[in-house]
């Protein structure tokens, strides 16, 4: 194992709910809130895959599909009010930066791999994890969204290891372990009990694989892992020696 790859949205975050400044954006494109979300849901893998043309655009699109009308000011407006209401959306897991430090330390490498639009690539940079971070990869820039071995790919050429040479951590939102395994790394669902009513798409509701309870868990998991590995070494080192 030479690198970690981790989603965002409920691995390294809390579970995600749409928070009221949402509503607002809603109501300044002349939307009833409702009826935008349910357009939001609907739209996600279009404007995650990056199809869907410039943000401002698009929200016009959902408007006027609405009966709203708003103005160009108001919807470059309500480009910047996105960013700012999806990352009041995110609470990084009290114990995130630290396993990123600690696989770090390890000497594994790290990366982001993450279905979104436009806002994650905006605020993620702000965030505390950034400069434990060696590579990102967002759907809406590679034009794919997971399972699609494009974004797992991406991610690898990134960090110069080798698939196999890769533990997948998420949720299990998009479908996103079985698309890791498919690639050839090996995947872990991070199944916490605050996922229940996270905001989630198209998720895995069914996944057999290994499974923790929380992201330090992580931690131990990796160890057990590089334990084996090295027990194996072991014993291959010492058969050829004929001990």
């Amino acid at each position: 194992m030479r690198a970690v790859l981790f989603d965002f949205f409920g691995t390294l975050t809390t579970a995600v709910r749409r928070g009221p400044r949402h509503a607002a954006i809603a109501r300044s494109l002349g939307c009833r809130p409702q009826e935008f979300f349910a357009v939001l849901d609907r739209t996600f893998y279009q404007r995650a895959s990056g199809c869907c043309g410039d943000p401002a655009e698009v929200l016009a699109e959902i408007a006027a599909e609405l009966g709203g009308c708003p103005t160009r000011a108001q919807l470059r407006a309500a480009v910047v009010a996105r960013v700012v209401a999806v990352l009041a959306d995110v609470t990084l897991r009290p114990d995130a930066t630290r396993v990123l430090r600690k696989l770090r330390e390890r000497g594994l490498r790290i990366a982001v791999v993450s279905d979104c639009w436009y806002e994650l690539p905006r605020f993620l940079p702000t965030l505390p994890i950034e400069p434990l971070v060696d590579g990102h990869v967002y759907s809406s820039e590679v034009g794919r969204c997971k399972p699609d071995p494009a974004l797992y790919l991406a991610a690898c050429a990134q960090l110069r290891v080798d698939p196999r040479e890769c533990l997948y951590v998420g949720d299990g939102g998009s479908q996103e372990l079985s698309g890791a395994r498919r690639v050839g790394m090996a995947a872990l669902q991070v199944a916490s009990a605050d996922l229940a009513d996270h905001l989630v798409f198209n998720a895995e509701r069914h996944w057999a694989g290994d499974r923790v309870d929380s992201l330090t868990d992580v931690l131990g998991f990796v160890e057990r892992k590089c334990a084996a590995r090295d027990s194996g070494r072991v014993e291959v080192g010492a058969l050829g020696r004929g001990v």
